[in-house]
């Protein structure tokens, strides 16, 4: 038989349907060899390898086969394996073998692989069943989450999932399906590492089913008594997420219809002049609404009507320090390769390095950032190839600057590379409601940056100034704060005191879904976006060191109260509610009308984050909500560093970073600081403070842990509500009493 390699195939499928890549891409798969595993042969091998302490790598593949060969999906992180542990035959007699404080049982016919431990007992037990093509695992009696961004409910128990990308079974209300075979329960956790799948979820038992062109069976197995410490195994197995450029932190406007240059800037001047902070300017190509940054879909020419000259636009939005972000759609269905490529490969049309010299130019113009769209046929090996495309490109084309490309599809190991927005969702209560489990969930599935269209993309009748005020108050506590969708005017702050909605988008029937003219000169809107806005630009120095920390860890930004809260059941269950970062628990407001609503707050002491107002743990409360107000709290024994409000992220002030100390509990937090833009800090460029409360003692300990940005600056620190303190961190430990 001839032999082909992987990339000579890819690069011949040329631009085709998604259907037909995925055909020809399981053919091939086919091709190499028929699967001993799918047909229930004997005599195949399992490689059992400790990729960490707390993670096992289980491989089953014909004798002498390597799974690597035909599993290059881009999904796990490089790594050298360690030399395995094990390699049994399946045929053979069954084995146990210490694994640190585990044993690994082994046992054949059928073959099960067990992980227990001397107190916790039977952690895991897979069960391989190659004559059904598919491998079971336990619950242990506990909800299992995961399964990639969009999916409900969060508890996966008694679900079946097909693993479809693209729109999922309802767009409007959920956002778009991105499925990663991820799933996580009471001290273990799983990834898949198999090209396609599903799940079924229905039994008392869980199924994966690999594709019927699977190879082998490539899986990882990760155990730990804390959820947090199966995340930071997802996140040695698949790569743990970049450290983004603070200015991604910071509000971001989208604009569609755009009528000319004087418009668009006239927009960033007025950002400035009423003083709302604003870090980003986003820009839809033409296709999706008539006029846009570009000529058409897929084009990477500029719109003349909006931008006669780009290279002087650009220079005027950098001198009023805002980012541009360009949207692009139609990439190559067979994209495949890295954008280092060289020489014939690079030739390929379909190859990463060929795609990402349209790019080029825009970046050396001045374009700081893309928003690839559209990638719902593109196969998961393409999927991921996008994705670290516009990292590494951006990394080589301007290396003294972080990347930013907002995606639409992903897969596991999106986090090194980009962030994810939740899809076209509809402007309605349910999708609001809907989208903080969405949050919730795309943390749990190792995606830590996301967010979604402030307002909704589709506006229905439901799309009010109440709807998108409480929209905006969820978005100022998402990773990714940006405001984007049809009617594009009325997703800017001032937007509903406008008397007019501007271009509708919407066709015909306009008038049935927009809000009537006289809903339009409401003067509240601007006033509480501005708090919003001033609220999440304050926070920046606890949002940036969660950050850091999320790039150390793999901890998502928006938390499910059971990461924090792993023995508590009602916090696990908790899908309307969140901790974003460490320390704050975030309650938005999901129902029309409502003057309140009911938080469960877990066990410890809480504070009112804007009365300070301490409150009791361990129960429901019923909190009120005004229109401007959202039900904010943050934990007793919590460290919040804040800053000065700044209308964009990297404007200079003298005013030192403030700490509130929140007493109640012992408490820890860690500030991180860098230039905010560069890679300087993988070179050590970078402070770190080191913060330790002692609640009996009233005494705050604090020292510099890293002084690789500068000197030790200058901070002051009070307790909740009280008078404020100046201290200057040194090297050697310092005490300040209270």
């Amino acid at each position: 038989m001839k032999k082909h390699s992987r990339r000579s195939v890819v690069a011949g499928l040329g631009a085709v349907s998604a259907g037909v890549l995925l055909r020809q891409r399981f053919a091939y798969a086919e091709l190499l060899a028929p699967s001993a595993v799918a047909t229930g042969s004997v005599g195949m091998d399992v490689t059992i390898t400790a990729v960490t302490d707390s993670t096992l790598r289980i491989s089953i593949a014909a004798v002498d086969e390597t799974l690597d060969r035909y599993y290059e999906d881009g999904s796990i992180a490089p790594r050298v394996f360690a030399k395995p542990m094990l390699t049994l035959r399946t045929d053979a007699a069954g084995q146990s073998i210490p694994w640190g404080e585990y044993t690994v049982r082994i046992a054949t016919g059928p073959l099960k692989i067990a992980v227990e431990h001397p107190q916790r007992g039977v952690i895991q037990e897979l069960v391989f069943r190659p004559d059904l093509n598919q491998i079971g695992f336990g619950y242990n009696n506990a909800p299992v989450y995961g399964m990639g961004p969009g999916v409900h409910p969060m508890d996966r128990r008694g679900v079946k999932d097909m693993m479809r990308n693209g729109a999922g079974d309802n767009l409007r209300i959920f956002g778009a399906r991105n499925p990663i075979p991820w799933v996580m329960g009471k001290g273990w956790g799983l990834y898949f590492h198999e090209p396609g799948g599903q799940f079924d979820l229905s039994g008392d038992t869980g199924i994966f089913k690999p594709s019927d062109v699977a190879r082998g069976q490539d899986l990882y197995l990760c155990v730990s008594p804390t959820p947090a410490g199966l995340l930071r195994q997802y996140a040695e197995i698949t790569g743990f997420p970049h450290l983004p450029a603070k200015w991604t932190l910071g509000f971001q406007q989208s604009h569609r219809t755009i009528d000319s240059r004087e418009q668009i800037l006239d927009e960033a001047r007025t950002f400035r002049e009423k003083k709302l902070p604003c870090d980003a300017v986003i820009y839809l190509g033409t296709g999706f609404c008539p006029s846009g940054w570009n000529t058409g879909h897929g084009s990477f020419v500029f719109n003349k009507t909006v931008f006669p000259d780009p290279e002087k636009i650009l220079s005027e939005f950098h001198d009023l320090h805002f980012n541009v972000v360009l949207h692009v759609v139609n990439p190559p269905e067979n994209l495949h390769g890295k954008v280092d490529d060289a020489g014939s490969a690079a030739a390929v049309a379909g190859d990463a390095a060929n795609y990402w010299q349209q790019h080029v130019p825009f970046v050396k113009m001045g374009v700081d950032g893309w928003w690839p769209d559209e990638g719902d046929v593109l196969p998961v090996p393409s999927r991921l190839v996008r994705n670290r495309m516009y990292w590494e490109g951006g990394r080589l084309s301007a290396p003294d600057k972080r990347p930013f490309a907002l995606h639409r599809n992903c897969y596991a190991g999106i986090q090194r590379w980009g962030w994810l927005w939740s899809g076209d969702t509809f402007s309605t209560w349910k999708t609001l409601e809907t989208q903080i489990m969405m949050g919730i969930n795309a943390g749990l599935s190792g995606v830590p940056y996301w967010g979604t269209d402030i307002g909704g993309f589709v506006p229905t009748k439901e799309f009010t100034a109440e709807l998108f005020v409480r929209w905006f108050q969820f978005g100022a506590f998402c990773p990714s704060f940006r405001c984007h969708g049809r009617t594009w005017q009325l997703r800017r702050p001032w937007g509903w005191n406008t008397g007019s909605y501007g271009a509708s988008e919407m066709g015909e029937n306009a008038q049935a879904f927009l809000p009537k003219p006289e809903d339009l000169h409401n003067a509240a809107v601007e006033p509480i976006c501005r708090k919003y806005l001033n609220t999440r630009s304050q926070l920046m120095p606890y949002l940036y060191s969660a950050t850091w920390e999320t790039h150390k860890t793999g901890i998502p930004l928006i938390r499910s109260l059971g990461l924090s809260f792993p023995e508590d059941q009602t916090a696990w269950a908790t899908a309307d509610a969140y901790l974003f970062g460490p320390s704050l628990l975030v309650a938005p407001v999901f129902e029309p009308g409502a003057t309140e609503r009911k938080v469960y707050l877990p066990a410890g002491g809480w504070y009112d984050f804007w009365t300070a107002k301490p409150v009791d743990g361990s129960k429901t409360i019923t909190v009120q909500a005004p229109l401007e107000a959202l039900p904010l709290f943050v934990r007793a024994g919590a460290i919040v560093p804040t800053g000065p409000v700044k209308q964009y992220v990297a404007e200079h002030s003298n005013e030192p970073v403030h700490l509130t100390i929140y007493p109640g509990a012992d408490g820890s937090f860690q500030l991180y600081d860098d230039d905010g833009l560069s890679f300087a800090y993988e070179k050590g460029t970078f402070s770190i403070v080191d913060l330790k409360w002692d609640d009996a003692k009233r005494t705050l300990h604090y020292s510099v842990a890293h002084g690789g940005l500068a000197a030790a600056k200058e901070l002051t620190v009070s307790l909740a509500g009280g008078e404020a303190k100046t201290i200057m961190p040194h090297q050697a430990p310092q005490t300040v009493v209270f």
